[in-house]
């Protein structure tokens, strides 16, 4: 097989297509109808895919987690000094989103094999003998309404329909249409909740899966996948870094009660609670500098499929703001394959990094067969993966662009708006990165500018890195105005001693 063509479909076919993500664990309790975690541990602790918890008791948790190039069903007793065990061990697939099987010593489990077929299956707790429980129907996620009837999300062209199974006489009907992976039993109540996707925004609902009654609870925060139910009145949602919590009963919109500063908890998703409410779990993904750094390791170790698989399926590489290059992971592993064929040796260097939000933006120093290069790459992180990567290259070398960008900030502190302007060409540019016009011209800007500076006295910007690459400067900077402080970036591009663009990532 041409290599190429092997690299392609190693990419298909492998587990490169997951995220890394790991499964934490909180002691839970509520004050004041706000939950509070405590003792947080991650139980996951592995590299590669560990996602989908649920509770088999109040003391053991299950979630798929990957081994050996196979995703399994992981058991792990918190009391009995937090151990692990293996459910299952299928070579020829996979499993995902295990959940214990009402009034049975079984687990229920997708398995989606390596040909494609993808059925759910009953898994026996003690010899994890798997069983099939629906032969007919492409099941992508699933919940236990009790012991015989199964209530699931499946896979219908491209969406997912909600279909209730009874295992008792072998039907399945359709409920509703175009929903999401999240189904919860609503505490206290014979209600389910599920999220449908034919509305914008998205909205939370109930039903009745007896009587097909099904009504609106609330929309989604924010296009969340995933939602749990402290009790029978209040949700629980991730959003990034933040858990947001919505009471149906009192409160109209979402508020976050709880913000994780750790850099290794990122987009959080599948919150999971044990019957009794004292624990909870979750999934985040990976620092997103663990994602970066590893493509620049595989990237110097010359590891096609290892660097090729941190970026997303639909990949934008562009030269600074908007040139595209070429787009996608196909296209990808074809240039860098080629770039390894035509090269001895090639390693980067990052030299200075700043991040804002999911944008990390490297300074780097390359060396490719002996050719030293300086360059900047402005990566966007989603859903765990590099999903954009934009190229700065030092094409116009200056030597004033420094000093230019350091007099407007020291204008700008000392709020003297002649001074400021002064640094600007006449037709400057602001842009919101990567490269949306908010606004051109001085006139416009030095009216904005002269009313913050007289109604900011306590206005002040400190600049926390720099990054200098031809004629761009590009700042994080740190802002305090009117009491508030916050974090932002910009990049300055210098033209004939003037500053002609700033674009701005917050």
């Amino acid at each position: 097989m041409n290599p190429r063509f092997l690299i392609a479909f190693l990419l298909t076919t492998s587990t490169y297509g997951q995220v890394n993500t790991d499964v934490y664990l909180f002691d839970l309790s509520l004050e004041q109808g706000n939950p509070v975690l405590t003792n947080p541990k991650n139980i996951s602790n592995n590299e590669g895919y560990d996602n989908q918890p649920s509770f088999l008791d109040n003391n053991t948790v299950l979630f798929s987690s990957t081994r050996a190039d196979q995703t399994d069903i992981r058991r792990f007793n918190i009391e009995a000094g937090s151990t692990s065990s293996w459910i299952s061990n299928t070579p020829t697939g996979s499993e995902y989103s295990p959940l214990k099987i009402p009034g049975r010593n079984a687990v229920s489990a997708i398995r989606l094999d390596l040909n494609g077929l993808q059925l759910l299956y009953e898994y026996n707790l003690i010899t994890g003998e798997p069983v099939p429980i629906l032969d007919e129907l492409k099941v992508a996620y699933h919940l236990w309404y009790n012991d015989h009837i199964l209530i699931s999300s499946v896979l219908v062209g491209n969406r997912l329909d909600l279909v209730m199974s009874n295992l008792e006489d072998g039907t399945n009907r359709t409920l509703r249409k175009n929903v999401g992976r999240s189904l919860s039993k609503i505490p206290n109540s014979n209600l389910i909740s599920y999220i449908s996707k034919t509305e914008q925004p998205w909205q939370i609902k109930s039903l009745d899966p007896n009587s097909g009654i099904t009504n609106y609870i609330a929309n989604v925060p924010e296009e969340s996948e995933d939602i749990c139910w402290l009790n029978a009145t209040t949700i629980l949602s991730g959003i990034g870094k933040s858990l947001m919590k919505l009471n149906t009963e009192n409160e109209e919109e979402w508020s976050t009660v709880m913000l994780f500063q750790q850099e290794e908890i990122n987009n959080i998703s599948r919150i999971a609670v044990n019957e009794n409410r004292t624990r909870l779990a979750f999934v985040a993904e990976e620092s997103i500098f663990r994602l970066i750094d590893r493509q620049v390791s595989t990237f110097n170790n010359r590891d096609l499929l290892g660097f090729v698989s941190c970026y997303s399926e639909n990949v934008l590489v562009q030269r600074f703001p908007n040139e595209t290059m070429y787009q996608g992971r196909q296209k990808m592993t074809e240039n860098y394959d080629r770039f390894y064929q035509n090269t001895k040796d090639a390693k980067v260097e990052v030299v200075n990094r700043i991040q804002i939000g999911n944008t990390v933006i490297d300074e780097e120093i390359s060396r490719v067969d002996g050719r030293k290069g300086h360059q900047v790459a402005i990566y966007e992180v989603k859903n765990g993966f590099i999903d954009s990567m934009r190229f700065i290259f030092p094409d116009r070398e200056t030597n004033d662009s420094e000093s230019v960008v350091q007099t407007q900030l020291d204008a700008y502190n000392a709020r003297d708006i002649d001074a400021f302007m002064a640094t600007f060409s006449d037709d400057i540019e602001l842009l919101n990165f990567p490269n949306k016009l908010a606004q051109k011209g001085t006139l416009k800007m030095k009216a904005s500018y002269e009313e913050f500076f007289e109604s900011t006295p306590d206005l002040h910007c400190e600049i926390k890195n720099r990054i200098v690459i031809g004629n761009k400067v590009i700042d994080e900077e740190f802002v305090t105005a009117n009491g508030s402080s916050f974090g932002a970036v910009a990049i300055y591009e210098v033209e004939n001693g003037k500053i002609a663009k700033v674009t701005f990532l917050r």
